[in-house]
């Protein structure tokens, strides 16, 4: 498992229980979605690592009972994770060689749908090369999502597994009977390299 970049193992795991819920149970069914090859230039990332303009790749998406599960990938990035009384500056490593980006939309309104947890787990044939959390995001360039920082081996093809937890909050009846159980995701993508 690629651990946490922030603190020690065990207060992460701390954090995103409190943060999250408690919310990563396993199971659910698949779906799938296939897209093209990516890379990304690493230069797109600043000196202070804010980005500059950089490329935006789509990695693949799906549907699940009216939420569109999008996912795109970027250079990596520096963000801070704050859970309201922790704060701390997590910064991509010389591995890393991609944020990526899990963007959950009300299909019919468009909306962003937030208070879910997103688990993702990177394959390169039967070997795992990426099990983390994508953390809960806000971002000027791309909204509410959900993202986190991966380091890839190399080029080739992968398969990239999501397993999306139920948003815990109250609901308007509207939202009253969907997204009530873990629903995982599951799509390939050849990466080029950085």
């Amino acid at each position: 498992m690629n651990s946490p970049r922030i603190a020690g193992k065990r207060e992460s795991r701390l954090v995103l229980a409190a943060a999250l819920a408690g919310v990563l149970i396993t199971a659910g069914c698949g779906s799938s979605s296939t897209s093209g090859s990516l890379g990304l230039p690493r230069s797109a990332l600043a000196a202070t690592g804010v980005p500059k303009a950089i490329p935006m790749v789509a990695v693949g998406q799906a549907k699940w009972q009216g939420m569109r599960i999008r996912v795109v990938a970027s250079a990596p990035v520096k963000f801070v994770v704050f859970t309201g009384t922790h704060e701390q500056l997590v910064k991509p490593t010389a591995k890393d060689n991609m944020h990526l980006m899990v963007m959950l939309n009300d299909v019919q309104t468009g909306m962003a749908i937030p208070y879910a947890s997103v688990w993702a787990t990177i394959k390169q044939g039967s070997r795992v090369v990426y099990d983390d959390r994508q953390w809960p995001m806000l971002s000027k360039y791309m909204g509410v999502h959900y993202g986190n920082n991966v380091a890839l081996p190399g080029p080739g093809s992968y398969t990239l597994s999501l397993l999306i937890g139920p948003p815990q909050s109250a609901r308007h009846m509207e939202y009253a009977n969907v997204w009530r159980t873990p629903h995982r995701v599951t799509m390939t993508f050849h990466w080029a390299g950085a």
